[in-house]
């Protein structure tokens, strides 16, 4: 199916699918490179000696510097074709993920992840705004479900490759392995992906602030931020430490850990482009909720799982991953409807600056609540799995005032 760039110069038809892959494939990388430090968390502290708390602010200088540059990104992601951003954007991506595969200690690290974050926090929104610029309102959660599937590709494919090349190698393989897959989807994305300038707005620096100031005088505006904020508190307060919870905690070897985001990654994969149709067809606020409603369980169970079964830990783990999964489809699809054409680049850019500080206040929150004991294991992660669970009750109330409007 074709779409036609409605922007100043002839129409150029642009091919749906395609478009759908290039974005999918970029959002493959670009969430694998965000998710990946989650399950490293073990070979991290173990080589780099890093308490909880070093391995949070670890977490969140990718964060915090994601949502800075999500904010300066409000002011220029509307004044240029999409191709054009994306661009130049993965180009900087590729090129911190190299950084951080030569880093050789905790400092250096820690400056390419903030590299990574300011070109990363930006490409997360436009990739979401490309497809609320040029797919239809009725088709929309299907491509949102679709481009959002790249979270279960990264954990059937991605992820475990990268915790099995960690295993055999050290924390740096993963890294090495993101830039050459990030380095051919460039190229490709280069020579295939169209030109989308419909968007395209000629502000100035003062007409831009003018634009922005606009967004958050809208009601509407400001539910869907507490929204997707709330959301991010929900997820990010647990998921950086799971992995090492299940190594230290619920008697995991470190070897098997991909077997959790093996298995979740399948799940998810199936669940995803499920859960975008049924949201299609359902309602996005409908599906959220009942998605959400679900999530409580096996939230709850896998903050406070003691020492189990490899069965239990992976029924567990993929049940937790496909309800994830389930509430962000509908939820960013949401987003994606909730503004104008003419907003929505900002939009999603400032959208993405909140997500990515939520993110940060959540991990640092996590690694500030959870300690850990003489033998290893960690303590309080059921505190944080309680915070999760009001978090997400808490969205669940700001949903409903959410309103859909292109």
């Amino acid at each position: 199916m074709s779409i036609q760039n409605t922007n100043s110069t002839p129409a150029v038809p642009i091919k749906e699918g395609l478009l759908l892959f290039i974005l999918a494939a970029i959002n493959f990388t670009h969430i694998m490179d965000f998710v990946i430090m989650a399950p490293l968390n073990p070979f991290l502290t173990e080589a780099l000696s890093l308490s909880p708390q070093r391995f949070s602010l670890l977490q969140a200088s990718y964060a915090l510097s994601a949502g800075v540059a999500g904010i300066a990104g409000a002011f220029f992601v509307d004044k240029f074709d999409r191709r054009t951003t994306l661009i130049f954007l993965y180009s900087g991506f590729t090129i911190s993920n190299f950084a951080c595969a030569i880093s050789p200690e905790y400092y250096s690290l820690m400056t390419s992840r903030i590299l990574a974050g300011a070109f990363g926090g930006v490409l997360g929104s436009v990739i979401l705004s490309v497809v609320g610029d040029v797919i239809p309102q009725e088709r929309r959660g299907k491509a949102t479900g679709i481009v959002m599937a790249a979270f279960s590709a990264a954990s059937v494919i991605g992820l475990p490759i990268g915790i099995l090349l960690a295993d055999v190698f050290d924390w740096h393989a993963p890294f090495y392995f993101i830039t050459l897959l990030s380095l051919i989807v460039l190229l490709f994305t280069w020579f295939k992906m169209p030109s989308i300038t419909s968007h395209v707005t000629n502000l100035d620096f003062s007409g831009t602030l003018q634009k922005i100031k606009g967004l958050f005088l809208n009601p509407n505006v400001r539910w869907s931020f507490l929204f997707m904020s709330l959301l991010m508190i929900s997820g990010l307060t647990v998921v950086p430490f799971l992995s090492d919870y299940l190594v230290k905690n619920a008697g995991l070897s470190k070897g098997d850990l991909y077997l959790v985001y093996f298995f979740g990654g399948i799940a998810t994969a199936i669940s995803g482009p499920l859960t975008g149709r049924l949201a299609d067809k359902f309602g996005k606020p409908r599906v959220f909720l009942i998605a959400g409603i679900i999530s409580v369980i096996p939230v709850y169970i896998m903050t406070h799982l003691p020492a189990s079964s490899y069965t239990w830990i992976l029924t567990m783990s993929s049940i937790f991953f496909i309800f994830f999964g389930a509430r962000f489809v509908p939820a960013m699809s949401m987003m994606t409807s909730s503004v104008e054409l003419r907003q929505r680049g900002s939009f999603m850019s400032i959208n993405s600056s909140i997500q990515q500080f939520s993110s940060s206040l959540a991990i640092l929150a996590a690694g500030a609540i959870i300690v850990k004991n003489n033998n290893g294991s960690l303590e309080n992660f059921g505190i944080c799995g309680i915070i999760s669970i009001v978090a997400l009750v808490a969205c669940i109330l700001v949903s409903f005032k959410v309103k859909q409007v292109s």
